[in-house]
C-alpha cells in the first residue's frame, strides 16, 4: 500500500484549521469506541474532561499528549489522521497492536484549546509546571506517567512561523530528544529518543519532506519533557512548523502523521536506514530568522539608508474561527532576515495604511509601494 495515496484520500478530514477543542474531537472519539477504549483521564481547572485513548496489548507502553499549549492544534490533527490509519488497515496494523500499547491525550490542555490560547485558564504553561505540578492538567498528566511508567513519550506540539535552518529554508517539522540534566548528558534514555528521532528524520526525507530541524536542548527542570526524561523515559518532542502558504498547517500535519508511520515501522515499502543516534547531531538546529512578510531595500521617510521591513501575523479567535492579522514587527538596515512572503522594492517607498509612517506592532491592512503604483496586500 502507498502511503501517501493512502493518506491523500483518507486522513480525518472531520478535523481541519487551526481552532481544535474538544467539541470538535469529542463526537469522532465517539465515532471510534468501537475500536479504541476512551475514558476521562481527569478534569481541567474549568472542569472540562480530558479524554484518554487507549488501543493495542503490547508490553511496550506509548505515552501521548498533544495540545498541552491550547493554541498548538496540528499535532491533534496528525493524531487523528494516525487513529484512522489504525482503524481502517488492520491487516498491517495487527503487529504493532501485539508489540504496543497506546495511551494518547488527544487534548491535554481543553480550557486553552477552547481560548485558543497557549496557557491553560489559569494563564499557567503546563510545559513549565513539571516541577510544581499546580494545574488538574499536570497532576492527570503525571499520574498517568508515573502510573503507566511509559516506553516512549511523544510530547506534541506547535512551533512558530519565526523558525528556520540552514539554506533558509522554513523549519516544517523539527524534533527534540530533551535534556535530561544541565550537562545534557546522553542517557541510555536520550540515546534511544535520538535514534528513534533519525529513523523518522530519514524517512521524512527520503520519501517526503526535507525541511527539518532540530530544537534547542538547553535543559529546563520545569519542562515536561526534561522532566520526564530524567526519569528515565525515552521522550521525543514533536514541533509542527510552517510549509509554504500553509498557514492552517494542513500539510505540516501529513508529516507529522508520516513520522508516526516511520516510527512504528508501518511502512513496510520503504525501508529505514541507518539509526546511528550520533547522526542526531547532524540534523541542522533551529533559527529564529523568519518573518510572514518582508519588504527588502525601502526607502522610508527619515532614514538615509534602505531598511528592511518585516511583519508578523497574530493569530485571533473569531467566531471560532483564527483570523491571522498582519503587525509590524521590526526595522533594520541589513538583510539578516528571511520572509515567508517577500518584496524587493529596490529603492522605492511605500504607504502602509495610507500613511508613510510606522508604527512597531501597528495591525496592517494595506501596504501600497509608490515606485510600481502597486498594491502589495
Amino acid at each position: 500500500m502507498q502511503i501517501t495515496s493512502w493518506y491523500t484520500h483518507n486522513f480525518e478530514d472531520r478535523l481541519t484549521g487551526r481552532y481544535i477543542t474538544i467539541k470538535h474531537i469529542m463526537p469522532i472519539l465517539d465515532s471510534y469506541r468501537t475500536n479504541f477504549n476512551v475514558s476521562v483521564a481527569g478534569f481541567s481547572e474549568m472542569g472540562v474532561e480530558i479524554p484518554l485513548v487507549t488501543f493495542g496489548n503490547g508490553t511496550k507502553k506509548v505515552l501521548i499528549w498533544s495540545q498541552m499549549h491550547g493554541n498548538e492544534s496540528t499535532t491533534t490533527k496528525a493524531l487523528f489522521d494516525f487513529f484512522k490509519y489504525i482503524i481502517k488497515n488492520k491487516q498491517q496494523t495487527v503487529q504493532l497492536l501485539s508489540q504496543y500499547s497506546f495511551y494518547v491525550l488527544p487534548i491535554l490542555n481543553p480550557d486553552g484549546a477552547a481560548l485558543y490560547t497557549r496557557e491553560n485558564a489559569n494563564n499557567i504553561d503546563l510545559n513549565r509546571d513539571a516541577r510544581d505540578v499546580s494545574q488538574n492538567e499536570s497532576t492527570v498528566l503525571k499520574s498517568i506517567f508515573e502510573s503507566l511508567q511509559p516506553d516512549l513519550c511523544l510530547n506534541m506540539h506547535d512551533q512558530r512561523s519565526i523558525f528556520g535552518i540552514s539554506g533558509p529554508k522554513p523549519a516544517t517539522l523539527s524534533f527534540l530528544a530533551p535534556a535530561a540534566d544541565a550537562l545534557k548528558t546522553i542517557t541510555p534514555a536520550r540515546e534511544i529518543a535520538m535514534g528513534l528521532i533519525v529513523k523518522m528524520k530519514n524517512y521524512l526525507q527520503a520519501n517526503h519532506h526535507s525541511q527539518i530541524g532540530r530544537y534547542d536542548d538547553t535543559f529546563n527542570h520545569n519542562c515536561v519533557g526534561d522532566s520526564f526524561s530524567s526519569s528515565g523515559a525515552p521522550t521525543i518532542l514533536f514541533e509542527a512548523g510552517h510549509y509554504h502558504k500553509d498557514y492552517n498547517r494542513e500539510q505540516s500535519r501529513s508529516f507529522v502523521f508520516y513520522s508516526l508511520i516511520a516510527l512504528f515501522d508501518l511502512d513496510t515499502g520503504a525501508p529505514i536506514s541507518s539509526l546511528d543516534y550520533k547522526e542526531y547531531f547532524a540534523i541542522p538546529e533551529n533559527q529564529k530568522i523568519y518573518k510572514d512578510l518582508v519588504l527588502y531595500n525601502v526607502k522610508v521617510l527619515g532614514e538615509q539608508t534602505l531598511q528592511t521591513i518585516s511583519f508578523q501575523y497574530k493569530e485571533i479567535l473569531i467566531d471560532e474561527k483564527i483570523e491571522f492579522e498582519l503587525y509590524f514587527d521590526n526595522m533594520r538596515a541589513n538583510n539578516d532576515v528571511f520572509g515567508h512572503q517577500c518584496f524587493d522594492l529596490k529603492g522605492g517607498g511605500i504607504l502602509v495604511n495610507s500613511h508613510q509612517n510606522i508604527t512597531i506592532d501597528k495591525k496592517i491592512t494595506t501596504i501600497f509601494d509608490i515606485t510600481q503604483n502597486l498594491m502589495l496586500i
